[in-house]
């Protein structure tokens, strides 16, 4: 049995999701980060859908998937030697590097800059269909633009519904939160979002990162820089101190600190940064089906491994509040 397989993924399903990546339309799909909303990323016919389809600015960039070295070729211009060591360690997985782009890559995956992101993802399925479209993947993840990223294929199916041309249901995705981007194309690498692997992972193989604390107003160097993201329909709230809402009904994402009030559900996460970020959407997903007035969070951490989660439940959470 193939690894596919294993996931419950027959070769016909990966055949014919191939076959739609290279006539032009979108097909969701597994990672282990989370699920993707893919289209040829040499296509930009094929890639303005996914714009359209997520309802997506055209400032925020697109990462292209690839399952090889020689795709790499195909739409990297460059490939310093710290994104060389960093691909080693790291791929396939949750690490996505900026670098320069070739020509082949058009505009409007890059938001007009004249570079890229680049990962290879983890997860079986999805290598496996990049290997049999044989052309990298343009994916962002599959929901509507700002709303919570799906980990299962079912919230890709409640979110975009028939959008999506085909659905290759592979699970839950393992790590749970979108990959970390760094940009390696000056001599000092810059951090551009945190995610699956940290900062001190990152440092302890090539040096000091800077991290990125201006967002320019065009075009941006990676995804998930817009101040608000990852966001369910439902507000949602950090309280450091339980001191949840007084008004309406909601729910509480705990890790150790008890509701200081009233809440109609409470959900106790992992004291562990990786597992609670596998944790974490599908809890959002969980409870924003249930039509709470607010979803207060307990501000995890303290400490730098929780740098990822934290970035996702701010950029989420209601700045009003």
């Amino acid at each position: 049995m193939s690894a596919c397989e294993q996931y419950g993924v027959p070769h016909e399903e990966i055949a014919r999701a191939a076959a739609l990546l290279r006539a032009g339309r979108l097909v969701a799909f597994p990672t282990e980060t989370v699920y993707g909303l893919g289209a040829n990323a040499l296509d930009a016919e094929a890639v303005a859908l996914i714009f359209k389809v997520k309802g997506r600015p055209n400032t925020s960039p697109i990462i292209v998937h690839v399952s090889s070295a020689e795709m790499v070729g195909e739409v990297a211009a460059a490939w310093p030697e710290k994104a060389r060591v960093l691909a080693e360690h790291f791929w396939p997985g949750p690490l996505t590097l900026v670098v320069s782009k070739t020509a082949a890559v058009p505009d409007i995956v890059t938001a007009g800059l004249t570079t890229v992101g680049i990962r290879m993802p983890a997860h079986p399925i999805a290598l496996a269909l990049i290997d049999r479209a044989q052309v990298p993947i343009a994916a962002p993840s599959a929901n509507p633009f700002t709303h919570v990223s799906p980990t299962v294929a079912e919230h890709v199916r409640r979110s975009l519904g028939n959008q999506v041309d085909f659905i290759l249901d592979g699970g839950p995705c393992q790590v749970g939160i979108e990959s970390t981007v760094l940009s390696v194309v000056e001599d000092l690498p810059v951090l551009l979002r945190p995610g699956g692997v940290s900062r001190q992972q990152i440092e302890e193989l090539i040096g000091v990162t800077a991290i990125a604390e201006h967002v320019p107003a065009g075009g941006h160097a990676s995804p998930g820089m817009h101040p608000r993201h990852y966001s369910p329909r439902t507000r949602l709230i950090l309280v450091p101190d339980g001191q949840v809402p007084a008004a309406g009904e909601g729910a509480y994402l705990q890790v150790h600190q008890p509701a200081a009030g009233r809440v109609r559900e409470a959900i106790i996460m992992p004291d562990d940064p990786s597992q609670y970020a596998a944790r974490l959407y599908s809890a959002l997903h969980e409870l924003d089906a249930c039509g709470y007035d607010w979803i207060a969070v307990e501000t995890p951490g303290p400490g730098v491994e929780w740098e990822a989660v934290l970035d996702r439940l701010r950029r989420a959470a209601d700045a009003g509040a």
